[in-house]
C-alpha cells in the first residue's frame, strides 16, 4: 500500500498545479488578458501622450508671443484688423 500512495500523491500534485496553471489567479487566459488590456492601455497612454504634447507646444507659442493670439483670433473667433476684409474660402 505505502508504494500507492507516493504515485497518488504526486498526480494529486500535479492536478493542483495545472488547475492553477489554468483557473488560477496567474493563470494562462488570464496572463493573456491581462497582455491585451496592458496594450490598449499603452496606446491610450501614446494619444495622451501625443495630446499633451501638442497642448504644451500651443501653451509655449501662446507665452512667446502674440502672433499664435492673432492667429486663435482670426480662425477661431472671426475677428479682424480695422480696415480689414476677411474673406474665407472653404474647400
Amino acid at each position: 500500500m505505502g508504494s500507492r500512495v507516493v504515485p497518488l500523491v504526486l498526480i494529486a500534485l500535479l492536478a493542483v498545479l495545472h488547475a492553477q496553471l489554468w483557473f488560477g489567479r496567474g493563470s494562462v487566459p488570464n496572463v493573456a488578458q491581462m497582455s491585451q488590456r496592458l496594450a490598449v492601455q499603452r496606446d491610450a497612454n501614446d494619444q495622451a501622450q501625443l495630446a499633451n504634447e501638442r497642448l504644451a507646444a500651443e501653451v509655449r507659442d501662446l507665452q512667446e508671443g502674440l502672433e499664435m493670439v492673432e492667429e486663435k483670433a482670426r480662425f477661431e473667433l472671426g475677428m479682424v484688423k480695422p480696415n480689414e476684409i476677411f474673406v474665407q474660402i472653404v474647400k
